[in-house]
């Protein structure tokens, strides 16, 4: 490594960090939530997306509106159609979510979308970032809460993954120092981690859920995974009345497929890129990760996809 490759690579972390903590201040800043019981109308952004995506969102939609057919015809809740956000339109642009398309999402108030295609690395097609998290990013979707339900076996349990920080928090701008060197990194926030543990804790008192398991890797990540683990222990001790555990991942994945311990869980609280892969393995359990919807939470939005 040469000194101009590292004084590169020290430019790119400053850059990221200033980024990073900005962000911090951000959201430390914003606690309101939206009360969409005050709202005049409320406006559901339908938005199709790739492959097979178009077709579920737009029978998805028709079941929304027939459901929500009073309310639509008092005028307290419209539909929009938002195109643009499939990967032809974000290749063109060379953006995850192009500008047009992003004025459109912020818009609504609700996003009812699908899948979109994330070109991998090694592909040939042009290094742009998820669509998913460049969505979760700008709407401050931080809570992805997934629901995992099958009677017969057992199994009740309700994710609560911290969607915007973690491995995923700088998309694509790690930095490879040169040809033999590549780093990404790992963000963790007070602010980050209190806000989808409180989440957590709420919904389990709300729902009579009485433990709530807090999934890391504390031993090995001690910086990030640490700060994580414990903001959430702190935030279970306002609930006495639930039980906190704590679980390293590894071992998680390992207990969800064992039938005398997995009934135990009940409410899981996670990193983002633990959350990403356990739910879809938690997922297989009631028929696959087409079975198993989620919701994208924050403050002033909701997105909701296949």
């Amino acid at each position: 490594m040469t000194e101009e490759n590292l004084q590169a690579a020290l430019k790119k972390f400053e850059a990221l960090v200033r980024e990073q903590s900005e962000r911090s201040d951000r959201i430390k800043a914003d606690k309101e939530f939206i009360d969409y019981d005050k709202l005049d109308k409320i406006i559901i952004g339908v938005c199709g997306g790739d492959g097979i995506g178009p077709i579920i969102t737009k029978e998805s939609a028709r079941v929304l509106e027939y459901m929500l057919d009073d309310e639509v015809k008092a005028g307290k809740v419209e539909f929009k159609v938002i195109d643009g956000l499939t990967i032809e339109n974000r290749i063109k642009h060379m953006k995850a979510i192009p500008d047009d398309v992003l004025a459109e999402l912020k818009s609504c108030h609700v996003i009812l979308k699908g899948p979109t295609t994330t070109p991998q690395a090694g592909s040939g097609m042009p290094n742009i970032e998820s669509a998913n998290v460049a969505m979760r990013k700008e709407l401050d979707l931080f809570a992805n809460v997934r629901p995992v339900k099958v009677a017969d076996q057992g199994i009740d349990w309700t994710f609560f993954r911290e969607n915007t920080e973690g491995a995923y928090a700088v998309g694509s701008k790690g930095v490879n120092v040169d040809d033999d060197l590549a780093i990404d990194f790992v963000v963790t926030t007070s602010e980050g981690s209190e806000r989808i543990a409180r989440m957590a804790y709420e919904y389990a008192k709300k729902n009579n859920k009485d433990r709530v398991s807090i999934i890391n890797k504390a031993n090995v990540i001690k910086t990030t995974d640490g700060k994580f683990l414990n903001i959430c222990k702190q935030g279970g001790e306002e609930y006495p009345e639930i039980t906190t555990d704590e679980w390293y991942i590894d071992i998680t994945t390992a207990k969800l497929i064992d039938e005398k311990r997995r009934k135990d869980f009940k409410v899981f609280v996670l990193p983002n890129l633990y959350g990403d892969i356990i739910t879809d393995e938690a997922a297989e359990f009631q028929g696959g990760v087409g079975t198993a919807g989620s919701a994208n939470l924050g403050k002033r939005y909701a997105m909701f996809e296949a």
